[in-house]
């Protein structure tokens, strides 16, 4: 019995090696297969534009933070020594959207 499921043990470890070698196998003949075809089809990718990812506002990135983020200094990523301490937040109803309050803080410039 015990030899038994030794033989079918080595044998399911076979069989999953070589289905392992063939999908191996397969992702390289799926991607030669598509390579010329992309080459060939790259000058109308040219004309679409890749879809950028959409940027978080204030109330998406605050709802993560303990406290919805109140006291915490934030910032968008293009400005440069400006930031603003979080105070107050008012939540419209759908919870990416509302008002907020804060103290303005700037790099003094020596």
């Amino acid at each position: 019995m015990a030899t038994a499921l030794a033989n079918r043990a080595a044998s399911d470890r076979s069989q999953s090696l070589l289905k392992l070698s063939f999908n191996f196998l397969r992702s390289f003949s799926t991607a030669s297969a598509n390579n010329p075809t992309t080459t060939a089809s790259s000058s109308s990718s040219a004309s679409k534009k890749p879809k950028r990812k959409k940027k978080k506002n204030l109330f998406e990135v605050a709802q993560f933070l303990p406290n919805w983020g109140l006291g915490y200094h934030m910032a968008k990523t293009h400005w440069t020594g400006v930031s603003y301490q979080i105070t107050k937040i008012n939540l419209y109803k759908d919870g990416k959207h509302g008002k907020a309050w804060g103290i303005v803080h700037k790099e003094a410039a020596c």
